[in-house]
């Protein structure tokens, strides 16, 4: 990828120095990284690549290029080289075959110096066809269900690097049309989408999330996507705004969907708003993918068979694979990922448990009579049709045995 960046101001960074930014920030895109760490350690710069979820070694640099590549990468990013003491953000647009990529940039002072974080936020990436989003068949039929409410609360849950952003992306793209007025409040703003009013939230002036719904729901709007809640206040008028006339979109960090509605409640929702404006909860995992030009038959473990048929049932038992490990996949056997989900559809009687009882255990105990398949049988699913690994699954939904 040539890059051309388009914040550079006046500087004295030697030409090596740029060439060094410019060739693993390169590599980066090129292996398909989400983020690039800049560490400091007492012998110099170790620069890692998070790929599919892990951390893979990329470079070494001496002690003396360190505060160099630092500083090319604050000028970049707009950020004051001369502070050193506080963490700072700031932001790389570059553009290049064609296509313009944006890097979050975040510094952390360690006590060797500063760790940078770079986010490669890929616009090709964030919106995609639901129909790829790795939703099985009855779970895209349940979820375009809530996105044809006129009305409510849709939660989308998980921990940080989930998917959630491109799920409502995707969501958003699938719903735009220039009869809706849609508006979208984001920190940061990571896809510039049409017909979608995006504002960026600045807490540096008081544009809080809360602050800026305020103002949203007096701009007239049908679909509103609050990119977190983040404390009561947002949470609060996110739920009053689906109970007024708007289908409200947003994220919340929990470990599974009945939990996301204890979050709430702890939060201080009040229960009888939160039972009558919740629609649907959307939880979701990334696991990595077999290599497909590596992957082999391989017998797991007997507590993962005997797991696969507890949570499958009678179904013959399938072929399970793993891939060996080879030049495409970086010798890990695995190369990309693909979301699993949980999909909590709030009826009568699940709203009744919202306002009687504070137990998200009774709540996962209904949810789960009524059909909804947890993120390992989810996953499972992928196993079974050996697309990943039966220990990747059980790992990335925290299952202990």
């Amino acid at each position: 990828m040539g890059i051309k960046n388009n914040n550079l101001t006046q500087e004295t960074v030697p030409n090596d120095i740029i060439e060094t930014v410019n060739g693993f920030l390169r590599e980066g895109i090129a292996r398909g990284a989400s983020d690039i760490h800049l560490e400091p350690v007492e012998g110099g710069l170790v620069i890692r690549l998070r790929i599919d979820g892990k951390l893979y070694f990329s470079h070494h640099y001496p002690p003396e290029m360190f505060p160099l590549i630092i500083s090319r990468l604050k000028i970049m990013a707009g950020m004051n080289i001369a502070e050193k003491r506080l963490p700072q953000d700031g932001n790389i647009y570059l553009e290049g075959d064609g296509k313009g990529i944006n890097i979050r940039v975040s510094t952390l002072p360690l006590i060797y110096g500063e760790k940078i974080v770079l986010r490669i936020l890929d616009p090709a990436g964030l919106i995609r066809s639901l129909g790829s989003l790795g939703f099985s068949e009855e779970n895209l039929t349940l979820y375009k269900k809530f996105l044809r409410q006129p009305i409510g609360l849709v939660l989308v849950t998980g921990p940080n690097g989930c998917g959630k952003t491109t799920t409502l992306y995707s969501t958003l793209s699938y719903i735009s049309s220039m009869e809706k007025n849609i508006i979208s409040i984001e920190d940061p703003v990571e896809c510039r989408m049409k017909n979608i009013n995006q504002v960026q939230v600045n807490n540096k002036v008081g544009l809080t999330f809360a602050a800026a719904l305020r103002t949203v729901l007096r701009q007239d709007p049908n679909i509103i996507m609050v990119g977190e809640i983040r404390d009561e206040e947002t949470a609060e008028i996110a739920t009053r705004a689906a109970l007024t006339g708007r289908l409200v979109f947003t994220t919340l960090h929990t470990n599974d969907a009945p939990r996301s509605v204890t979050r709430l409640l702890d939060m201080g929702v009040e229960p009888y708003l939160l039972n009558s404006a919740l629609v649907g909860v959307v939880s979701q995992r990334l696991i990595r993918l077999n290599c497909r030009y590596c992957r082999e038959e391989v017998i797991p473990s007997s507590a993962e068979l005997s797991l696969y048929q507890k949570m499958c049932g009678n179904e013959e038992m399938p072929v399970f694979y793993r891939g060996r490990g080879c030049e495409h996949c970086n010798h890990t056997g695995f190369k990309g990922r693909v979301a699993i989900h949980e999909l909590m559809p709030v009826d009568d009687r699940l709203r009744d448990l919202i306002r009687t009882s504070r137990s998200g255990s009774k709540i996962r105990k209904y949810a789960i009579s009524q059909g909804m398949k947890t993120l390992l049988q989810d996953g499972l699913r992928h196993a079974a049709k050996g697309e990943t690994t039966l220990d990747e699954v059980i790992r990335e939904t925290y299952y202990t045995f």
